[in-house]
């Protein structure tokens, strides 16, 4: 077996076969739905955007709840600290 078929997992042609019958597929499907691969890239782009500003928005929750939790449990902490020295 030579290097480039152990590399494609087959033999040159068979792989070129392959990959042209599911190019045709993948173009059929792609034209049903109008889509185009700029669109895909637009697409993939979009998401990552979007899941970058979630990201922050989501640390932006996170310290705001632990801020809020602060309040509350940073005084009740030095009471009991206040309260523990006196025994």
């Amino acid at each position: 077996m030579s290097a480039l078929t152990k590399f494609l997992g087959d033999t040159p042609l068979r792989v070129a076969l392959k990959l042209l019958v599911v190019s045709f597929v993948v173009g059929l499907v792609m034209n049903a739905f109008g889509w185009t691969p700029f669109d895909i890239l637009h697409g993939i782009r979009a998401f990552f955007e979007r899941l970058w500003n979630m990201g922050f928005a989501a640390v932006e929750h996170l310290i705001g709840y632990i801020v809020l939790g602060a309040a509350i449990v940073v005084p009740a902490f030095i009471v009991l600290r206040i309260l523990s020295l006196r025994r």
